[in-house]
């Protein structure tokens, strides 16, 4: 990966500083306190918090910390509509710019590895879709079955077929809607990034909290979201049970029990254990990027002290 490198890319002025790690781990009280000390801003980067009136749930910072530190990427999609780390890396790179007109530090918090990715590395560039098309291969996967499509895929794409899981439908199609709307074969889109124009350093700290400690936390955090009031909001939000943003942790458990076929104490136990499990899904990503400074004292101090560190020695050199 090539985007922190401090020895050698602390050239540029404006530095981003990135806060990841896994749920719980003590992120969003880090941001806040770098931001006051810098007098600067932050800038979210969580696939669950830019949905509106998703709220207790997703661990949104209080109405009164955002009015106290301007936030960017909270509540700024509908329920409705699917957000992807394509179109974050877009609105991101341009929020960016227009800040760092302002700052010269700007705070990058939250715990999606893939919008890290795309914010900091760029993803692959595939073409447009058109919706008829990805609607006629569905069509032909209900009517035909699987099989045909596998072997349109084999044949004009050997190299991708070897590699995906050919009895998962949604990836077959995905890469026939490729193939079909480009004449080339999927794979020949792969590792094709723009070339990186960041006008910005990146400077990024994933949080490792002792297991532990980390699963203690989680398991706390997920009753005081219970007395808050998470079961109302959850209600209140039915509306959105079959869309994207609903497919959440400490959301979609609450269905069995709405539906009579879980009890109150089984949902919660569901939302720790899921909670849990993700947080070791995050913990493994950001472990598995070799140029994020791991950091297992998260205090603010001590963050601090080792940006300015990385700052001041490049200025001397």
């Amino acid at each position: 990966m090539q985007y922190y490198s401090p020895k050698k890319q602390l050239k540029l002025e404006k530095k981003l500083i990135c806060i990841g790690g896994p749920t719980a781990s003590g992120k969003t009280a880090l941001a806040l306190a770098l931001a006051r000390h810098y007098s600067t801003v932050i800038l979210s980067v969580d696939s669950r918090q830019v949905y509106k009136h998703f709220n207790i749930g997703t661990a949104k910072p209080s109405l009164e910390e955002r009015k106290n530190i301007p936030h960017h990427f909270i509540d700024i999609v509908d329920p409705f509509e699917k957000y992807s780390a394509g179109i974050f890396e877009r609105q991101a790179n341009e929020t960016l710019t227009s800040l760092f007109d302002n700052y010269n530090i700007v705070i990058a918090a939250g715990g999606t590895g893939f919008f890290f990715k795309a914010l900091l590395e760029g993803l692959d560039t595939f073409p447009e879709l058109s919706e008829e098309r990805v609607k006629q291969l569905n069509i032909e996967y209900t009517t035909k079955g699987l099989e045909p499509l596998k072997e349109e895929l084999l044949e004009k794409d050997p190299h991708y077929a070897e590699k995906v899981d050919l009895q998962n439908p949604l990836r077959v199609i995905r890469a026939l809607s490729v193939i079909r709307s480009s004449g080339k074969p999927f794979s020949e889109f792969f590792n094709k990034k723009p070339a990186n124009t960041k006008q910005f350093t990146p400077i990024c700290f994933a949080l490792f909290p002792e297991r532990e400690q980390l699963y203690a936390n989680i398991n706390q955090r997920v009753e005081q979201m219970i007395q808050s009031g998470l079961e109302e909001e959850v209600r209140n939000l039915l509306l959105y049970k079959n869309t994207y943003s609903f497919n959440t942790v400490g959301y979609k458990e609450w269905l069995p029990y709405f539906e009579g076929r879980a009890s109150r104490e089984d949902t919660l136990e569901s939302i720790q254990r899921n909670t849990r499990r993700y947080a070791k899904r995050q913990y493994t990503w950001f472990q598995n990027q070799g140029n994020w400074i791991p950091t297992y004292d998260p205090s603010p101090q001590g963050i601090i002290l080792a940006i300015d560190s990385l700052i001041n020695s490049n200025l001397t050199k």
